[in-house]
């Protein structure tokens, strides 16, 4: 075979691939960092080194906003910490640097400082149970003063009352019954236990007084007319035997013609009311 039958009609080898004939062509390859080199000699610069190059890369810096703001809050983090740390130790050094003495006297401190504290507390304490042990006495006191101040009233007449009791009606059709008769009634009352006793809506007291009026009988002073009806409060059990003995009340006013009914009850109302009246000259002793 003639080489011209070993050529192809470009000129080119039949063996040949088309990478080797690209290879062929293309310049001979220059390493990447004589080509470097080439280009400062070529420009005239020194060639730099690698921390030259990393300096290049770090300035100027280009710091975002955010990022800026990220790097303050992380300095103050790290500064606080190095703050109380140091604190810390300056404080743990103190005590590990002090001598016996020292040490004996803070403890006494502590001490004392501890057992002024709990004295403190006791006294605090202490003052508090006076506290409620007064405000305790001062409430006892009150109601044991609205207490009596009602059972004041009831035998004063100035306020209602109710209870067990008794109620006596008197029927006087004859006009025979006297003051004087209705007069020993509420004594007798009075002398069975009887704590409060009204007549035909007047309510009687310790001062009470009975007086005749023609036909009808006055209570301090106020008209009453038969039949004369008693609303007594006390222990029904000692009321009615006292009102029925021999030759006591019923049978006094029997005795008169008048007829006389007496019934038990476990509530009778007392609510007739008298005013208070001011002493014109008595005064407490304890003023």
């Amino acid at each position: 075979m003639s080489d011209q039958d070993a050529n192809q009609p470009d000129g080119t080898p039949r063996d040949e691939t088309p990478t080797t004939r690209l290879r062929r062509e293309l310049p001979q390859e220059v390493p990447a960092a004589a080509s470097r080199a080439q280009r400062g000699e070529e420009s005239g610069e020194p060639a730099l080194t690698g921390r030259q190059r990393l300096v290049q890369g770090l300035w100027p810096l280009r710091v975002s906003r955010a990022q800026l703001i990220v790097a303050l809050l992380l300095f103050g983090l790290g500064f606080g910490l190095a703050v109380q740390v140091a604190s810390n130790s300056d404080s743990g050094n103190a005590l590990r640097g002090a001598r016996q003495e020292d040490l004996v006297r803070i403890l006494d401190e502590l001490d004392d400082r501890s057992q002024r504290l709990e004295d403190e507390k006791q006294g605090l304490e202490q003052q508090r149970q006076e506290l409620e042990n007064s405000s305790d006495q001062a409430e006892e006191a009150r109601k044991q003063t609205v207490e009596k101040e009602k059972q004041l009233g009831i035998l004063a007449g100035t306020v209602a009352a109710q209870g067990p009791g008794i109620t006596m009606t008197i029927e006087d059709t004859k006009g025979t019954v006297e003051a004087n008769m209705l007069l020993d009634a509420i004594q007798e009352l009075r002398a069975a236990g009887a704590e409060a006793i009204q007549v035909n809506g007047v309510r009687v007291v310790a001062g009470t007084y009975l007086t005749e009026s023609g036909t009808s009988v006055r209570v301090d002073g106020n008209k009453i007319n038969a039949p004369y009806r008693f609303k007594v409060i006390g222990k029904p059990q000692d009321l009615e035997p006292a009102l029925n003995i021999p030759g006591g009340v019923v049978q006094t006013l029997e005795k008169e013609q008048a007829t006389v009914s007496v019934e038990r009850s476990t509530k009778i109302v007392v609510d007739a009311l008298r005013a208070a009246e001011q002493p014109d000259y008595a005064r407490s002793s304890s003023q």
